[in-house]
This record gives C-alpha cells, structure tokens and sequence, in this order.
C-alpha cells in the first residue's frame, strides 16, 4: 500500500512533465508557424508559462496569436500546479513511508519475546542474522552506523538505531524479554560495558560476547558473558582441524548445514583431540560418555591417515592425539577440557 501511494505521486509528477513538455513543444512549434525565429519562440513558451510578464518579444496583434497566448497560460500554470502538488506528494509519501515504518518496526520489536539480540551488524553480526534468519529465530539488529543500519534494513531485519552500550537501546531491542544477546563489536571495551548492561538489565539472559584480545575473555567472562568467541582462535582451530583431522571436519560441516535445529535445542558440535595423560587417553567411547554424565557423545573419531570411525561402538578406544569429533550441550566447554585435555591424576 505505502508503495502505490509511494509510486503514485511520481507517477503524476512524471506524467505531467511529459505533458508539460509537449506543450512547451507545441507553442513553439504554433509561433513559429506564425513567422517567429526559434529563439523568440521558446522565450515566449517560458515567459508566457511561468507568468512571468516581462512582455512579449513580438506584437500578439492577431486573434491567431492571442489563442495561442491564452492557451499556453492557461495549460501551462495549471501544469505548473500541477507538478509543484505533484512534487509535494512524493516528498511527503516518501516521509510518510520512513515514519511509518520506523513506527510498525518499533510495534513488531515491542511484540517480541524470546528473541535474540544483535550488537553490531559488522562481518560477523551479518553472518550471524543470515543463520538466525535461516534458522526462523526472531532477532532484533542494533547498529550505530547510518550505512550498516541501512544495509540491515535492505534485509528487512528489525533493527534498533543507536549505541548498544546505552541502556536505553538494549531496553528498547526488548532486552527485558529477549532469550539471549550476542555483543559482537570489533571493540572489547564495548563489549564489556554492553555485557555489563545486558546483565544488569536482564539477569537471566544468555550472553555471548566476541573478544578479539585473548585476554579480553576472562573479563568477558566476568562481566557476565556465559560464552566469549574468540574469532582468531576458532579459525586457528578450524584450519588445524582441515590439516589433522579432515574426514572430521567435513562430518561436522554436513553436521552443520543441518545443524539448524541442533543449536536450536541448545547443542553444539565440535573436534576435540585427546591430550596424552588425559582422562581420555586409552578410555573407551562409553567411559568417557559416562564421564561427562550426559555432557556429550561422541559421534566420529579420527584415527589418522585419513581413517576415520563413524558411529564408532561403545567398547572402541580413543588413543592420545587422535580427534573426537562430539556433540554436546552448549556451555559444557569446562567438562569437555577436563576429559580431553587436561591430565589425569
């Protein structure tokens, strides 16, 4: 609807510039048809239309001429009207549009509930609202930037305007009401102070925070964060898992592309290589699921040489140096490091 009243003014206002010009062409055409020189003409069609009355450049002393004169002013300042209305109508329709919109975003942001909120809309806050949209989870954008803010609202994503850092933003994305938030700013600063925020807001939402610094997690983590992605750690970890355990990461890529639901339900998926000394070293498939009491399960192992073990028995044993590629509740990283990585008393 907004859209034809949108297009109907520019409609009208191309419409009569069209007609505007043929009339302009054709009481041109008319004078010099009279004996007129081009340029007298056209000085005449724009004085005579506009109804600016500096006088004629010639004498209109036949009732030839007068018609011609009455018509163009009489067609040409109803055309002018026409297109200043037209003009105004295509200025207010596309302020009537933004004002609108802005009104029904607010309305579906204030509808919300169990939704998950996106702080910064850089590489990452992209990728990440094209798998909450792939996966229909209801998310809500903020983002500071005029040409980000733009590029999210291109998406048809529900976008808030402002510094995710100010509390009054976070409320008005429904943090009260929002199931989990994601801070990832390429700025740790600001992601501390929106995870201090966030958390004094909303206690019982699921924070997961970016830190570009290693030493930025543990502050994180005390704001409040209940995960910290470290970027440049999980792509050193996924490029060591092409180069040591490829059959695996391409399980947990097919995992992944279907994986829309696993996350859903709260579970992650992940390569994981046992430590030597650790808890896992020489353990079967099922003692180490009974370690982690429900934790987790093991899916494939990597055996190395490109022999990889799907669906592997609950009597196989894992050797040190060999990948576990798991499935596992989210938040469950302390229980997996204890099993796999750290060693065994």
């Amino acid at each position: 609807m907004l859209q034809y009243l949108l297009a109907s003014p520019l409609r009208n206002f191309f419409g009569g510039l069209l007609v505007f010009f043929i009339v302009g062409c054709l009481g041109v055409l008319a004078y010099m048809a009279n004996g007129w020189s081009f340029a007298d003409a056209l000085y005449m069609v724009v004085i005579t239309v506009y109804t600016v009355g500096f006088g004629e450049v010639r004498p209109i002393d036949t009732p030839l001429l007068r018609a011609i004169t009455m018509g163009l002013v009489i067609s040409g300042s109803t055309l002018i009207v026409f297109l200043t209305g037209a003009l105004v109508q295509v200025i207010t329709a596309h302020q009537f549009q933004q004002v609108l919109g802005n009104r029904r975003m607010q309305s579906d942001i204030k509808n919300l509930a169990g939704h998950v909120i996106i702080c910064g809309f850089g590489r990452i806050g992209q990728m990440l609202a094209r798998e909450l949209r792939a996966a229909k989870c209801p998310f809500v954008v903020i983002e500071r930037s005029e040409e980000q803010l733009a590029a999210a609202k291109a998406s048809d994503y529900l976008c808030v305007r402002g510094d995710a850092a100010d509390e009054d933003c976070l409320i008005e994305a429904g943090v009260m009401r929002a199931r989990a938030l994601a801070t990832v700013l390429p700025d740790d600063a600001a992601n501390v102070f929106i995870t201090l925020s966030a958390r004094s807001l909303n206690p019982a939402v699921k924070i997961i925070a970016r830190g570009e610094l290693p030493s930025t997690e543990g502050k994180l983590v005390k704001a409040g964060a209940d995960r910290v992605i470290l970027p440049a750690r999980i792509g050193a970890e996924r490029a060591a898992e092409i180069l040591l355990y490829d059959q695996d990461a391409k399980l947990l890529a097919g995992i992944e592309r279907a994986g829309h639901e696993l996350r859903r339900l709260g579970l992650d998926v992940e390569v994981i290589v046992a430590a030597p000394g650790s808890r896992a070293d020489g353990a079967s498939v099922a003692q180490i699921e009974n370690m982690a009491a429900g934790a987790f399960f093991i899916v494939a192992i990597e055996r190395g040489a490109g022999r990889t073990v799907t669906k592997p028995d609950a009597d196989v044993k894992i050797a040190a140096g060999e990948g576990v590629a798991i499935v596992g509740r989210a938040a469950q990283s302390q229980i997996i490091d204890e099993i796999f990585l750290k060693p065994h008393p």
